[in-house]
């Protein structure tokens, strides 16, 4: 596999401009986001409300702006659900990206190694049976089960595939598979003992994703994690490329791949676990952006990594446009919306001739 021939092919020099123009597609998709909802707020407002408040006053007039009430709406309501959104998108991307990598297996996303049935357990655990109205943890409720639920399964996984010699692929797979499904019965046998309806209901529609929680007080903790993974990730194109080539060829080079893949999975898990703490599953992402990834930019992650998180940011955002405005005055999961937009565009993917994993 040559990636940097798979690289030139798509992009050549043109790389730079196309990342340009996903940066630009990202900003004003961000300012048409908070421009529309049930107060619709003309987009030169928005923008000009946004630019203003990013540069302390220095640009972006606020003369046009028709109401006071539009500055909070965008700045303490929207704002950080779009911020919410692009990081959400650029992290589900990257781990996505990172585990097909890992595991060598297309179908490999966030989710695969248990952490969606971790994060469900915790999360079921904490909505129908709690930590207790006194408890220090009851402060953080459903996004501490979910986290707590991710890394314990995380952690979980990574020893079983250890057992009798050091992690490959296809045992973190295996052992991913066997994990969840048990996480599964115990999130099942949890709802199925409950006598809580509204809060079965509340863990139904969390299953489903949604980024109605977001706000200024979480946003530090999830920028923080996101993007400290994506300037991690960013360094290890070099890792991550020869993890495509195989064990037999990393020894040759020198690189012990099952001490990276230990790594890189408790740092993808930590990733997930955090979003999924605070935004619940939101499915396909993960899966369907990477792909896209390699079409436009080629199969070498010095590029694809960059790429696929603006693609991933971009994606997102609009994804929660569409959650609410679809229905008029009702608000989707977005978990819905990345499904219902991603599973037609994989089985294309499937389809297309010619398509395989890494180039």
């Amino acid at each position: 596999m040559n990636t940097k021939e798979g690289t030139t092919t798509r992009l050549g020099s043109g790389y730079y401009a196309v990342i340009l123009i996903l940066m630009i597609l990202i900003a004003l998709s961000a300012v048409f986001s908070v421009s529309i909802g049930q107060v619709h707020i003309p987009f030169r407002q928005a923008w000009e409300i946004i630019v203003h408040a990013l540069t302390n006053g220095k640009w972006g007039s606020m003369s046009h702006v028709e109401s006071d009430s539009y500055v909070n709406i965008i700045l303490q309501v929207r704002m950080p659900r779009v911020i919410f959104a692009l990081l959400i998108g650029m992290g589900l991307s990257l781990c996505g990206t990172i585990m097909q990598a890992v595991v060598q297996n297309p179908l490999a996303d966030p989710y695969i190694l248990g952490i969606s049935s971790g994060a469900s357990l915790g999360a079921t655990f904490a909505i129908l049976v709690g930590f207790g109205s006194g408890a220090l943890l009851s402060q953080f409720g459903v996004a501490f089960g979910a986290f707590a639920g991710a890394m314990v399964t995380s952690i979980a996984v990574l020893v079983l595939s250890s057992i009798g010699g050091k992690a490959t692929s296809v045992k973190l797979v295996l052992s991913g598979v066997v994990i969840g499904a048990l996480c599964s019965s115990f999130s099942s046998l949890v709802i199925y003992f409950a006598n809580n309806a509204e809060g079965i209901k509340t863990v139904t529609f969390w299953s489903m994703g949604s980024l109605a929680s977001s706000s200024w007080d979480k946003t530090p903790i999830m920028a923080a994690v996101v993007l400290l993974g994506c300037a991690l990730f960013l360094l290890q194109h070099r890792v991550l490329n020869t993890m495509l080539l195989g064990d037999e060829s990393a020894i040759t080079l020198g690189i012990n791949l099952s001490a990276y893949r230990k790594f890189y999975m408790i740092a993808a898990a930590l990733i997930t676990g955090t979003m999924v703490a605070y935004a619940g599953m939101i499915g396909f992402v993960g899966l369907i952006i990477p792909h896209i990834g390699r079409g436009i930019f080629g199969a070498d992650h010095k590029r694809l990594t960059a790429g696929t998180l603006l693609l991933g940011g971009l994606f997102l955002i609009w994804s929660d446009i569409l959650s609410r405005t679809l229905i008029h005055n009702v608000e989707l999961p977005i978990g819905i919306i990345t499904s219902v937009i991603g599973s037609p565009l994989f089985i294309y993917m499937i389809v297309k001739k010619g398509y395989n994993f890494g180039g």
